[in-house]
This record gives C-alpha cells, sequence and structure tokens, in this order.
C-alpha cells in the first residue's frame, strides 16, 4: 500500500459531503477547509424543503458552531467570501433516487465535478423507528452508491459504519465484510413490506401518532433480533455495509468503522463535542447528580476514539485508496493498541466532578458520591426490586385503597421505571461487550502513512499518544460541561 500526501491529494479536488450536520461531517468540512484552502470544491447534501432553508442549516448547523471559529481567525474578513466560493449546499435526500436532487443541470455538475463522495449519513439511534432507519441507513447507502457510479471523476468512495455491526460478540473481532449470502434470508425488499404492512394495519385500528413511533422501533429491535443484531441501528448498518459490498463494482469503496466516538483530542481545539453518546450520557447523568448506580462489567474495555482522530483515519483511507479499486475496511479505534476499561471512566468523573461539581441553577453545586456497581443483569433486578418496583407495588395498592387518589403519581412513576428497563435492554449487549476491535488494516495503513509522503503530525490517527487520564479529565469532560450540560 502506497499513501501520498494528503495535502496534495485534497488540493483542486472535489468532494461531495453526504450527511453534512452529523457530528463527524462537521469536523472533516472544518478541517479540509483549514488545512487545504485550495481545494477546489466541497458539495454539501442537506436535507432540507429547499435551497433557501440548506443554506439556513448550514449557517446555524454548521458554520455558526464553535468549530469554524479557528478557520473564522485565521481567514478574518475573507471568511464569508472564501466560503461561497468553495462550498455548494443543496437540499436533498438520500431516501430517494438521485439523492432527492430535483434541479438536473446542479446534477450534472455535481456527477462531472466529484472526485470523493464521502458518506456520513445516518439515523444513530438504537432503536430508532424501523421505517426510518431503513430509509436512511439502508436505502440511503443504496441511493449513494447508484448516484458514485453516475460520477465520471469519482476516484473513491468512502462510507462510515460503525465498529458495532459485529453485533454480541466476543474476542478478537476481524476488518471483514459482510455479505447476504452469510444471513439466510434477509432481503431488503422485503423488510420495506413488512414495514408498510405493519404501517398499513397501525393506520386502519386507528393508532395514534405514539402509538404508531413505539410499535415501529418494536418492530426494528424485532427484526434485527431475528437476524442476529441487538438493535435497530447497528443491523441497519450491518446492511448498509453489505450493499456496499454487493453493489460497488469497479468503485474504490472503502469502508470506515469507528468505535464509540468522542470529543475531539486536538484539532480544531480539543474537546469540542456535539450531541450525547452512550459513555457520555452516563457522565452527565453523573454530573448532575441523577446517577447513583451503575450497570456493566466494570473491568470490560470500552472502546473510544476521538473524533478528529476519526476524519484523520478518513483522510489518510481517502488517499490510499483513490486510485485502485478496493474494498479496504477500517476498524478505528483503541481496544487494542491503548485501551480504557468502565473503571477508568468511572473514576474519571467521581474524581472530575467532585472537584468541579456542576452548579445548579439556583447556585447550589450538585453533590456526587461513590457509585453502586451492578455487575451482572440480576443484581441490576434486585436493585430495582429494593428501590424501586417494591414501592410502586405498594403505590399501587395505596393507589386501590384511596379510590385512586395516587392514579398520576402512580403512572408517572411506573412510566420512569418502564423507560428505565427499556434503555437497559437497548443497552445492555454494549455495558457488558466483551469483544476487542482488531485494527491490523488501520495499522497497516498508519506504517503506510508514516512511510509515504503524508504529514503524519496533521493527519495522526494513532489511539497509542493519547493519555486517557489527562484527555478525559482536561479535554473531553470539561467539553461535555460546556456544550452538552445545560
Amino acid at each position: 500500500m502506497e499513501v501520498g500526501s494528503v495535502l496534495q491529494f485534497l488540493q483542486d479536488k472535489t468532494i461531495l459531503v453526504v450527511g453534512a450536520t452529523g457530528f463527524l461531517a462537521k469536523i472533516f468540512l472544518e478541517k479540509v477547509l483549514r488545512v487545504q484552502p485550495n481545494i477546489k470544491k466541497v458539495f454539501l447534501l442537506l436535507r432540507a424543503a429547499d435551497a433557501k432553508s440548506a443554506a439556513h442549516r448550514l449557517n446555524n448547523e454548521i458554520l455558526g458552531t464553535d468549530l469554524f471559529n479557528l478557520l473564522k481567525e485565521k481567514l478574518g474578513a475573507n471568511f464569508n467570501s472564501f466560503i461561497s466560493e468553495k462550498l455548494t449546499v443543496f437540499p436533498g435526500d438520500i431516501c430517494y433516487e438521485d439523492l432527492g436532487l430535483k434541479d438536473s443541470t446542479l446534477k450534472e455538475e455535481i456527477c462531472n465535478q466529484v472526485d470523493v463522495i464521502v458518506n456520513l449519513a445516518a439515523t444513530t439511534n438504537f432503536d430508532e423507528r424501523y421505517d426510518i432507519a431503513l430509509d436512511l441507513n439502508v436505502f440511503g447507502a443504496k441511493h449513494v452508491i447508484y448516484f458514485a457510479k453516475q460520477c465520471i471523476k469519482l476516484k473513491v468512495l468512502v462510507h462510515i459504519s460503525t465498529a458495532y455491526v459485529c453485533g454480541e460478540r466476543d474476542g478478537l473481532i476481524l476488518e471483514t465484510p459482510y455479505h447476504f449470502t452469510a444471513v439466510p434470508g434477509l432481503d431488503i425488499d422485503a423488510e420495506k413490506k413488512i414495514v408498510r404492512d405493519k404501517l398499513d394495519d397501525l393506520q386502519k385500528q386507528g393508532a395514534t401518532d405514539n402509538e404508531i413511533k413505539m410499535a415501529m422501533k418494536d418492530l426494528g429491535i424485532t427484526r434485527a433480533k431475528v437476524y442476529g443484531w441487538p438493535n435497530t441501528y447497528v443491523f441497519t448498518k450491518a446492511i448498509a455495509e453489505m450493499l456496499v459490498e454487493q453493489m460497488k463494482d469497479i468503485i474504490s469503496a472503502v469502508i470506515l468503522r469507528p468505535a464509540i466516538v468522542t470529543s475531539t483530542f486536538n484539532e480544531p481545539f480539543p474537546g469540542w463535542v456535539e450531541g450525547l453518546r452512550t459513555i457520555d450520557s452516563l457522565g452527565v447523568a453523573y454530573g448532575k447528580g441523577k446517577l447513583t448506580c451503575f450497570l456493566g462489567n466494570i473491568n470490560g474495555v470500552v472502546d473510544v476514539i476521538p473524533a478528529d482522530m476519526v476524519v484523520n483515519a478518513i483522510l489518510v483511507a481517502m488517499v490510499a485508496h483513490a486510485y485502485h479499486p478496493s474494498d479496504a475496511i477500517y476498524h478505528v479505534g483503541s481496544s487494542v493498541r491503548n485501551p480504557v476499561r468502565y473503571a477508568n471512566l468511572q473514576d474519571y468523573v467521581v474524581r472530575y466532578f467532585t472537584a468541579k461539581p456542576w452548579i445548579n441553577r439556583d447556585g447550589t453545586p450538585v453533590k456526587v458520591g461513590q457509585l453502586t456497581v451492578l455487575a451482572n443483569m440480576a443484581s441490576f433486578r434486585r436493585y430495582m426490586f429494593i428501590h424501586y418496583l417494591f414501592w410502586l407495588k405498594g403505590l399501587e395498592l395505596a393507589n386501590i385503597a384511596f379510590c385512586r387518589y395516587f392514579q398520576r403519581t402512580y403512572q408517572e412513576l411506573n412510566r420512569k421505571i418502564q423507560i428505565v428497563m427499556r434503555l437497559v435492554e437497548l443497552y445492555r449487549p454494549y455495558l457488558f461487550f466483551n469483544g476487542i476491535f482488531d485494527d491490523m488494516n488501520t495499522e497497516k495503513l498508519r506504517v503506510a502513512a508514516t512511510q509515504g509522503r503524508v504529514e503524519t503530525d496533521l493527519f495522526c490517527f494513532d489511539p497509542k499518544v493519547i493519555n486517557w487520564d489527562d484527555y478525559f479529565i482536561n479535554t473531553h469532560i470539561p467539553g461535555l460541561v460546556k456544550y452538552i450540560f445545560k
């Protein structure tokens, strides 16, 4: 494998970014514009009703974030003219053929100019509605590949997946592809029909919007488990990978599988984060005094990787496979070379919020204590029974005895318990995950980059350089407090 200069490759190139408002997509865009101002053009596909709405989303959801402050400082008064010259934003929707493009002239322009397509579009909710997850994660990927085949100058398609497409696996998980032949009976058109039939039945029954939403969520989980995946998200992302493998033909297609993506390690500045990921939701809940127990294997490895390292891997892989047909798959994570354990995360949040407690709106600091660790589902059920279910049963009896006087209190407590139980079941496969993501391919890419002309200091994606104690205490958790805590 040979890898040349990333900066040289990006010069005078045209890139299409699909899913441009996503967390990684924004970091990717900012990085490209900042390090290579001689990029020719970046087309951004945004879900929007029209061009005006797309431009509004660009300015408010992308350029308006703190992420672009460094680029604004660098360009000064030239920022707006630079953006106008380099970016073309257009409304579209990957749920439709030709990415929902209605302007034939624009479609022709894109197809004639694009050198690289980076598909970052996806819904990442574990229990997303099945109809939505199918449209975005599965048929969206299919439509992107069809569109890529129409791009006459295309050198490489980079498809962003997730390491957890493996499902519930133990041991070393290899960077190997998934094929439809390994999943007997799986047919995406049949799955689409199951969704349509279910929606038709629900509408005939007069189901409410909320009932339809929950039914679609349950259907996604059910269908995922039929084929051996724990939730809708990883199931539909696995199917998307199968489609890439099946449909790519002569296209050079690269699949990147990041593990749990965290805040930026270094660029454009440390600690930028957007949206809550699994481990972050636990940290936020603990810091606000709402989390007193932790369910999971405290000695288990949790595979985390900073977002800017994922973007650097995307860029280096893009250059490595730009001119040669490829079906390369890369795990981008830390579990092999620099693992973090849940015990480490517990220590980090306790230390941080003990020293720097979150201040409530009334000005009082939130006092946090040690977390109670529940090592298995049996201990969790006992904990729930002692602390909640026992009292819920007592409240139910009191409610009956006092002619439903406590009905609202009973319903609210019952609702909260049901939400907790659903979330625990949803996240259980990851809280007790025993897999380690092999990154042999990614290491080969790192070695090739070092041996080639890649600017390794500018495009580093080696987790070994991370001091996790320093990163979590001084970068990631402060980033959560700044950008996520409300």
